[in-house]
């Protein structure tokens, strides 16, 4: 009997050596993707932050004279405050919707979301290879 229990408890050590160090090697992989991804996500978003910038000043001074072309052409039948009333409330509006709609896309982009694909399936084989030895 001592033979048997000396003989499961070196193949108890090795087994448990190499399950320690094969979720080490998993956590590791994991993070390393995770941090690979997550750069990646910045660098994306940098850059479209970058390009958003370099043109907005352009947009906004073209917007600006536009809209006020738009009041004072509307002046002749609605009056100056009339005028500047329906320009701006049509912008109000028209910057409401703009600004939810983006709002919804930007709550509905998914960082990271490889990195949480794999650690479902990492989770998922885990607890697939426990089956009925693991209780």
């Amino acid at each position: 009997m001592a033979v048997s229990s000396e003989q499961t408890e070196r193949g108890l050590g090795p087994l448990v050596a190499r399950l320690t160090d094969g979720l080490t090697r998993l956590v590791s992989q994991h993070l390393t993707l995770a941090r690979a991804e997550l750069v990646e996500d910045a660098r994306l978003v940098g850059s479209d932050l970058a390009r958003l910038a370099a043109f907005v000043p352009f947009v906004l001074v073209g917007y600006g004279f536009l809209c006020a072309a738009l009041a004072v052409a509307l002046a002749k039948w609605l009056g100056i405050a009339g005028s500047l009333a329906l320009v701006g409330g049509l912008n109000l509006v028209g910057g409401i919707v703009g600004v939810s709609r983006s709002a919804a896309r930007l709550k509905a982009h998914r960082v990271m979301d490889e990195t949480k694909n794999e650690l479902n399936r990492s989770v998922t084989a885990l607890a697939q290879s426990e089956g009925p030895h693991g209780r």
